[in-house]
């Protein structure tokens, strides 16, 4: 009798044995951090996504069905869109808004507000392929294309980041060179500035949390000054609400118009946010919680939206109460826009010109953090580099560095140098805006990469947005040509440029089979236009 139940036990046990061995094969055969693949986030740097819903031991759960609404889970999922949206937020998009408030008055505040929306849309579909595949849009574009493209595409994603860069570095430089009273000059400042990789690699050994927490203190710093400033100046309510509601464009405020479009969408950011994303830990194989992601990622991205387009219509409002339809208007920038906001209301127990200069600092230093994030994915993803980080965000940051402390070292004479330096930054960023988007769109359309989760009916929009704003930026491109290039020389090497450049727009875009001949009907003649399937 009792020789069966340790027969039992025996074949238990050996049970057990073998269902451990089983598991340890499993686990050995899952990716590792030591893997040949380049990941955005290794596994133990993910929040965990804890189900917050008691569930019945005796009910067996259907992953297929999106979980309820919970509140402590979109605090989970809080922080990916707040980092996105710094890149609303940066000097480059700051000097956008003072000098549409100071050439335009509130005319363009629904231009600003329907470009937030367009931009929410660009990077809710960048959050989608980064959820539903679990990888990057750097590392799908090295799938999807050939590697000559491959390789293009990320030389034109790093000469964007580049000229980015240099925008957020020299702000944050000017912003210290503001709170020093003018001792410190702008090159040490860009050192200084250059510092805060070291602080961003501190700060990621601490987990992703925290990380995301001191970036929102840095959005908060910037709201609370520009908030401030806006008390202070008190615009006129009337005329802000009108210029939200009522659209408004003239011929001598088109280039501002122009500049309020095209500094919204960052081609940087649209590889981030996809990266970005991938800091929780979401089973890719339950569709239930794949669509419970993208649900909080899109209301937190909407909320980071929110704030980012109160914070730049705070600016845009100030410099339009105080300088549109004055002398200053044409003239004010960046460097000047403190020592302007001095002169017009003075000193006080807390002087505009240090409350300016604190957000702007604080705006520089969260943008140039985010670059090197971004920076990070870029290069990882194309090149699928398995590098040490901090030896990884050094070199993304030498990248940016050194050629910015030339350019405060050569362009620190006057401020219409840096003003013309920012006007040849912001052509830079524009003309690699389609080497984001129309690999985004090619990606988030295709079945084989987003499975169940491609999107459908939103596609045709999502291609009017791209190509509004490929034409947006095209139009400031032609305008600053025309007005920049002289000589024979020059103007063929720019023709030469331009055909090269469309060149690969379109093979691209032929590279993307869910175009629908609709939407081609919209820019073709009825003659010309795609018949059949």
């Amino acid at each position: 009798m009792s020789s069966q139940p340790q027969e039992e036990n025996s074949k238990d046990d050996n049970k057990y044995d073998e269902a451990n061995r089983l598991l340890s094969n499993e686990s050995s055969q899952q990716p590792s951090s030591d893997s040949d693949e380049e990941v955005a986030y290794e596994s133990r740097e993910k929040v965990v996504i804890v189900d917050f819903e008691p569930v019945n031991s005796t009910d067996t759960v259907d992953f297929s069905i999106t979980p309820p609404f919970s509140w402590k889970k979109l605090w989970l999922f809080t922080g990916p869109g707040f980092l996105m949206s710094i890149a609303f937020l940066d000097p480059g998009n700051l000097e956008g808004d003072l000098q549409a408030g100071a050439i335009a008055g509130y005319s363009l505040l629904w231009l600003l507000m329907w470009a937030t929306a367009m931009g929410l849309l660009i990077q809710l579909l960048s959050a989608r392929v980064g959820v539903a595949t679990g990888r990057h849009l750097a590392e799908l574009c090295r799938e999807e294309y050939p590697y000559w493209a491959s390789l293009l595409l990320w030389f034109m994603a790093e000469l964007a980041l580049i000229g980015a860069d240099i925008q957020e570095v020299i702000g944050s430089a000017i912003a210290i060179q503001i709170l020093s009273h003018g001792v410190l000059p702008l090159w040490v400042g860009v050192i200084i500035t250059a510092s805060d990789c070291f602080i961003f690699l501190f700060l990621e050994n601490y987990g992703v949390r925290k990380l995301e927490a001191v970036f929102a203190v840095l959005i908060a710093t910037m709201a609370l000054s520009f908030a401030w400033m806006f008390g202070e100046t008190k615009p006129n309510v009337k005329e802000l609400i009108i210029g939200i509601l009522v659209p408004k464009l003239s011929s001598k405020t088109i280039r501002q118009a122009v500049g309020v479009v095209g500094c919204v969408i960052m081609p940087h950011n649209v590889f981030l946010h996809s990266a970005l994303v991938q800091s929780r830990k979401i089973d890719l194989h339950k569709k239930g919680r794949v669509q419970e992601a993208l649900n909080y990622y899109s209301i937190e991205s909407s909320v980071a939206l929110i704030i980012s387009f109160m914070i730049n219509l705070f600016v845009t409002t100030v410099f339009a109460k105080g300088f549109y339809g004055t002398n200053k208007a044409n003239s004010i920038g960046l460097v000047n826009a403190g020592q302007y906001l001095e002169e017009k209301y003075g000193g006080g127990l807390l002087p505009i010109l240090y409350i300016w200069g604190i957000g702007l600092l604080a705006a520089g230093q969260s943008s140039t953090i985010t670059g090197t994030y971004a920076g990070q994915f870029i290069m990882g993803g194309f090149l699928n580099l398995r590098l040490k980080k901090w030896l990884r965000a050094l070199i993304t940051r030498s990248f940016a560095i050194v050629p910015t402390i030339i350019v405060a070292l050569i362009f620190n004479t006057s401020e219409a140098s840096l003003d013309i330096l920012n006007e040849w930054l912001n052509v830079l960023q524009s003309i690699q805006i389609p080497f984001a988007l129309i690999p985004l769109l090619t990606l988030v359309s295709k079945e084989q990469v987003m499975g169940d989760f491609r999107i459908g009916p939103i596609l045709e929009v999502a291609w009017t947005v791209a190509a509004l704003v490929i034409v947006i930026n095209g139009y400031l491109l032609l305008d600053f040509f025309s007005s920049e290039v002289n000589g024979l020389l020059f103007g063929s090497l720019v023709c030469i440029g331009t055909a090269a450049y469309v060149a690969f727009i379109i093979y691209l875009i032929s590279r993307c089979g869910s175009l629908s001949s609709s939407w081609f009907t919209l820019l073709l003649p009825e003659k010309f236009a795609y018949r059949g399937n």
